[in-house]
Formats: C-alpha cells, sequence, structure tokens
C-alpha cells in the first residue's frame, strides 16, 4: 500500500481481512431479509404480537443483542436492535450477513437540517456524505456513497400504497454529534443533505462490500435548521417509532 497524506485515505482493495466474521460465524438457517431497528420498545411491541424466536446473538465485550425471527406475513423476517454510530452498526450488519441474511432495511430517526420539516415525517436516504469513518473501510475515498435503488423503490412503492407522506433526499452522516457546528450545518445544507444521523453512509459502503441490499427509513427527529438546536422530545414519539418499525417489516419483506 501506499501511504497517504490521512490514514483515512489508504483504502485497501485486498478482501482478506485478519478478523473475519465471514471465518469466524457459521451461517444458519435464517430468513434472508432483516430489519435492524433502534427503537427497543417498538421491537418489544412487534414480538408481541407476532410468534418469534431467538435464532442467534450478535455479541461483544460489552453486550449481547438476540437476533429475532418472525413469523410474517406467510414467511419469515429476522429482527435485531440496531446499535448507534458507524462502527457498531456495520459490525452487525457484517454477522447479520454471515449468518444468511441477504436483504436489509433499517429504521431509526435523525436529526433535520430544514425547520420546515415536521417532527415524524419520513425520509428516504437516497445518498449520504460520508463524514464518518467506517466507510472508508469498504468503499475507496469520496465524498458521498449512494444507496442501492431497488430498495430505495421497494420502500417508496411501500409507502405509496398506504398514502404516507415521505421525502427521498440526501442525508448527511457524522460520528460526532456534538460536533455538528454551525458552519459544517450550512455547509452540509448547501451540498443537499437534508438530514443528518451517524450510520446511513457506513451501512450503504458496508452493504456494497458485502454483496448485499440495504436501505433505510428515516423519521425526522430533532431539529437543526434554526438558531439553536430543538430537541423536540423525539425520543418520546413511541407512535411513530412504532408505525416506522410496521413500514420496515413490510418493505423490507417485499425485497
Amino acid at each position: 500500500m501506499l501511504k497517504k497524506e490521512f490514514p483515512i485515505l489508504e483504502f485497501d482493495y485486498d478482501r482478506n481481512s485478519f478478523i473475519s466474521a465471514q471465518k469466524i460465524i457459521k451461517p444458519i438457517d435464517i430468513a434472508l431479509n432483516c430489519v435492524l431497528c433502534f427503537f427497543p420498545e417498538a421491537i418489544e411491541k412487534i414480538l408481541s404480537e407476532y410468534p418469534n424466536k431467538i435464532v442467534a446473538r450478535v455479541e461483544a465485550e460489552s453486550f449481547k443483542i438476540p437476533v429475532y425471527e418472525l413469523e410474517f406475513d406467510d414467511g419469515r423476517i429476522a429482527l435485531i436492535q440496531a446499535m448507534v454510530g458507524a462502527p457498531m452498526a456495520v459490525g452487525q450488519l457484517e454477522e447479520l450477513t454471515a449468518l444468511g441474511c441477504r436483504k436489509f432495511i433499517a429504521c431509526g430517526g435523525c436529526g433535520v437540517l430544514q425547520n420546515e420539516i415536521a417532527i415524524g415525517h419520513l425520509i428516504i436516504p437516497t445518498a449520504a456524505v460520508r463524514d464518518e469513518g467506517t466507510s472508508y473501510h469498504y468503499v475507496e475515498p469520496s465524498r458521498e456513497v449512494f444507496a442501492n435503488e431497488r430498495v430505495v423503490k421497494s420502500i417508496e412503492e411501500t409507502m405509496t400504497e398506504k398514502n404516507i407522506p415521505f421525502i427521498k433526499a440526501k442525508t448527511w452522516t457524522t460520528d460526532a454529534f456534538f460536533r455538528e457546528t454551525p458552519a459544517k450545518i450550512e455547509l452540509r445544507k448547501s451540498e443537499g443533505c437534508v438530514t443528518v444521523e451517524m450510520e446511513t453512509s457506513a451501512f450503504i459502503a458496508a452493504s456494497q462490500f458485502l454483496g448485499v441490499e440495504f436501505g433505510q427509513i428515516l423519521y425526522a427527529g430533532d431539529n437543526l435548521g434554526g438558531d439553536e438546536w430543538d430537541k423536540r422530545d423525539w425520543h418520546s414519539r413511541s407512535d411513530i417509532r412504532e408505525f416506522v418499525l410496521r413500514l420496515a417489516l413490510d418493505a423490507c419483506f417485499k425485497l
């Protein structure tokens, strides 16, 4: 490898990693379709309604997260609590792929960069600015990464069928939520970003590397588009969060 000015730019095309999920995790009989959901209370509600079983666990030093398989619409679908932040989220995607899942939709919340976007409004990310570190280990450096068009279309069709308003937009993925400065927000807005979150660009890059399908549904949470941060009590919107998970399950099952 050639040394670059900054280590983050030293992309290695070699797919032979010293530690590989594919080498240490044996595939199992598991649903091909999988939803990664950031809302634990919504997951509990779904689990109370659908027959389910734990088929695996994603483990790390400080947690063990069950992978559920639901009986869903005369079929089956996997469901897991998603981890916040690009490194952990992609680690989950790696392990779920090693287990045998191939079609993914994640559902979560995001900050919005425009005042007019109401809390709870749904957004389908079509591209993401890569202001995080994980994606640079999966695809070569670029300013943006683009979502899988087939999965975006599936999500769009699901929402259209249900007459649910939504927008498709570019998102800003960052590792440092305490460093979303006014200047950075204005710069991201100038390049077309509508939302800000912590996983999308890494999810997209890793899915491309792994050869799996991935898409995402975000709901508008806190507002960063004004003079001051407006939290808007977005974590308390359990009805919206449950609704978004149900949408993600429907869209993912149709892939």
